[in-house]
């Protein structure tokens, strides 16, 4: 097998419209294409990366939560890169988003920090 990038990451949400303008106008992610799907009574948004890659937001009735903390086994985050990491910090605090502060990684130098969508997912900065 070859497999050649990642093509889309796929999260369900709890409150579509909020989960809608986090993407969009909080984090500026591209609208593909947006679909309500009667049988499923569910949303699904595509929403596009500069990179290309994509995420699927999804709604349906009344999901599940997912353990964050403690960690539980299964995707523990997802990380965008950004080319200044105060300047995108700052971005989301004006969002009224809550971020942790910048952190070094040990093994590559780079700053980093951590955020949550509005279901609590954990969202990773990490500066190029």
């Amino acid at each position: 097998m070859k497999i050649l990038r990642t093509h889309h990451i796929a999260i369900i949400c709890s409150d579509y419209p909020k989960s809608k303008h986090f993407y969009t106008e909080v984090l500026g992610l591209d609208i593909v294409s947006e679909v309500y799907r009667e049988g499923r009574n569910s949303y699904k948004l595509d929403l596009r990366l500069p990179d290309g890659v994509q995420i699927e937001l999804f709604s349906f009735p009344d999901p599940p939560a997912r353990l964050s903390y403690p960690e539980a086994r299964g995707l523990r985050h997802l990380a965008f890169e950004v080319p200044n990491i105060d300047k995108a910090v700052e971005e989301l605090q004006d969002h009224g988003v809550a971020v942790e502060q910048v952190r070094v990684d040990e093994d590559t130098g780079k700053r980093f920090t951590f955020f949550s969508d509005p279901d609590g997912l954990p969202l990773e900065l990490y500066e190029r």
